[in-house]
C-alpha cells in the first residue's frame, strides 16, 4: 500500500498560498466571485454542467490547501509542545 505524503505543502510559503487562495477564492470579483456562485449553485442543486464543476474545484483548491497546510502546522506545533505523548 502506498503512503500518501504531504510533505510537499509543507515546502510553499503560507503567505504565498493565502495570496492565491484569496485572489482565486474572490475571482473574478464582479458581478460575484466564482467561488460564491458556484456554492451557491451547489447548495440550490443546480451544479450539474462541467464547467461549473471545475470552476468549483480550480477557485476552491487553493483554500483547501491553505486550511491542510495550517491543520499540518498546528498539529505539529501541537506535538512539538507534548513530546512524551505518542499519537
Amino acid at each position: 500500500m502506498i503512503r500518501w505524503s504531504w510533505k510537499w505543502l509543507d515546502l510553499i510559503p503560507t503567505s504565498g498560498l493565502a495570496i492565491v487562495a484569496g485572489l482565486l477564492g474572490l475571482a473574478p470579483f464582479q458581478p460575484q466571485p466564482h467561488l460564491l456562485e458556484k456554492t451557491r449553485m451547489l447548495l440550490d442543486g443546480t451544479l450539474s454542467r462541467p464547467i461549473d464543476i471545475f470552476d468549483l474545484f480550480f477557485h476552491g483548491a487553493p483554500l483547501v490547501l491553505l486550511a491542510i497546510q495550517l491543520l499540518r502546522r498546528r498539529a505539529a506545533s501541537a506535538q512539538n509542545e507534548n513530546p512524551n505523548d505518542t499519537p
